[in-house]
């Protein structure tokens, strides 16, 4: 395999390639390309958002953040749609990430429930239509990032010129990674396959409806960073119930371990390298192919910001109840929804 080759390689690829190298020699080359791949791909996300955050303003580093998500992910992944409807598909979601955001934003919560789920509704059934894909993990994902970090005034200005330059990276990207590729499907095709009587659509209405509910009733509980909990409830949320039971132990014991860890770090740590705890987390998440380490490691860059906004304890207090809330809602959520919709399923084919 060539060098360009390997660094294509995600984190379980290389993991593998190094574990079935044959000799020591074959296993330091690959654990070097390893390591040097998460070295220039970190330094690679921080000089991107760095510059996103000096032209449009710290308050929209996020932006940066989004951006760079769809980058990595829609180089590689897709939409199994054709390749020009694709890329509506990325104007029509960034659109939503534009407004629909700050309309919640400035609704009561009540308000805010019924936009975004009719925006999460958008972006699961137009591009979250594979499971397989995981693209939940990035459209979800993104829109919630952008809905937690609201701004407003000539902040939010600079947010739209910030989200439609990033539109046209994102487009150009996928033109030039994918327009060779024949995909057969449609939007038309994918609209008219969301079928209550498929198990893909009760995934994908697990997700519609409880993302944005877990949301609303943090925020009518008057908690901070309700999008933690979405973002919580969101990741557990699988096609198979087994898997979604295995991520709620996962998510919960991950974050307890990353506020632990994290709460080392800031005691041992100077203060004057607090504000790379964040970037500790980004190697660790590189680092790690397994769900539960990367829940370990996300937690350092929410709680390097967290602790700035909320002091140091509610941080930790917020991290941790916003997470078990979201998932263990998610969890009983999704068990009574499967049930009913599985007797519904259970009458349509009757």
């Amino acid at each position: 395999m060539k060098f360009y080759d390997e660094l294509q390689l995600n984190q379980a690829g290389s993991k593998e390639l190094i574990r079935k190298s044959e000799d020591r020699k074959a296993k330091l080359y690959h654990i070097f390309v390893y390591l040097f791949k998460i070295a220039i791909t970190v330094g690679f996300c921080f000089l991107f958002v760095t510059s996103f955050s000096m032209a449009f303003g710290s308050d929209n580093s996020i932006v940066g953040v989004v951006v760079l998500l769809y980058l990595l992910v829609f180089r590689n992944s897709h939409f199994t749609v054709k390749t020009n409807q694709s890329i509506l598909l990325i104007w029509l979601f960034y659109f939503l990430m534009a407004f629909m955001p700050r309309l919640a934003n400035i609704s009561n919560p009540i308000v805010g429930l019924f936009i975004n789920t009719a925006s999460i509704a958008i972006l699961v059934i137009l591009g979250c239509h594979d499971p397989r894909l995981y693209n939940q993990s990035t459209l979800v994902l993104s829109y919630l990032l952008i809905y937690g970090y609201d701004v407003s005034g000539s902040m939010y200005q600079k947010r739209l010129l910030s989200l439609f330059i990033g539109a046209i990276l994102i487009s150009l990207v996928f033109y030039f990674k994918h327009s060779t590729k024949d995909y057969k499907a449609t939007i038309a095709s994918v609209i008219r396959s969301f079928d209550l009587a498929s198990d893909t659509t009760c995934w994908q209405v697990c997700q519609i409806l409880c993302v944005p509910l877990v949301v609303c009733i943090v925020e009518l509980c008057g908690v901070h960073r309700s999008m933690w909990a979405g973002i919580a409830a969101m990741s557990v949320i699988l096609p198979f119930m087994a898997d979604t039971k295995k991520r709620v132990s996962g998510r919960i014991i991950g974050n307890i371990c990353g506020v632990i860890v994290f709460v080392i770090l800031y005691f041992v740590l100077p203060s004057s390298i607090y504000a790379f705890i964040g970037i500790i987390g980004g190697i660790g998440v590189g680092l790690s192919a397994h769900y539960n380490f990367q829940a370990i490691f996300n937690t350092f860059g929410a709680l390097a910001i967290a602790s700035e906004l909320y002091g140091f304890k509610e941080a930790l207090f917020l991290r941790i109840g916003t997470n078990v809330f979201g998932v263990v809602f998610a969890l009983l959520f999704c068990v009574l929804a499967y049930k009913f919709l599985s007797k519904f399923q259970f009458a349509y084919k009757g």
